[in-house]
């Protein structure tokens, strides 16, 4: 698989633009190999964001150096061992999110918080999960170990949120 590799050198104050360019590379879900050069994957799903890191770090007076390169294969096995990596951590962290969106849909039952709006905004909550999961799907090119696991998580938090819909729809029934 090719890779595209970006180097670059930003002035150093302010140093927000530094931070921004950072955030839109992890964003990107790029492979950090050392200061100031990123790695990632060539292909459709990174093209929008790298075209942006790009234009990120010219719009804060930086000098992107962009390489299409095809590493041996030693080096793409190790490229790719870093990228699943970072998938994993995001899988991960993902996964403990939606232990914490389990357990606070729980918390709200035995609050007695079984209100339309609480419905609504563990709805949104389960949206922004939803959205996470789309997301670290796409960069997942390479098949991380903890996938199916999140997906399975998802599913689970799906259907505690229709439990909880449920013992709201009854909670109004009986008022």
């Amino acid at each position: 698989m090719p890779w595209r590799l970006i180097t670059y050198r930003l002035p150093a104050e302010p140093s927000r633009h530094r931070v921004a360019v950072w955030r839109e590379l992890r964003r990107l879900g790029a492979v950090g190999l050392q200061q100031g050069t990123w790695a990632v994957p060539d292909g459709e799903p990174f093209e929008v964001g790298f075209t942006q890191v790009v234009e990120a770090i010219k719009a804060a007076g930086g000098k992107p150096v962009v390489l299409a390169i095809a590493a041996e294969e030693a080096s793409e096995t190790q490229l790719e061992a870093l990228f699943t990596a970072l998938r994993e951590a995001e899988w991960g962290e993902f996964v403990s999110d939606c232990g914490k969106y389990e357990v606070e849909l729980a918390g709200e039952v035995v609050k007695g918080k079984l209100t339309l709006a609480e419905l609504d905004e563990e709805e949104q909550s389960l949206d922004r999960l939803r959205r996470w999961y789309r997301a670290i799907r796409a960069r997942d090119l390479f098949g991380a170990p903890s996938a199916p696991l999140a997906e399975r998580r998802l599913k689970e938090c799906a259907e505690a949120l229709e439990g909880f819909a449920e013992q709201v729809y009854q909670a109004r029934e009986q008022a």
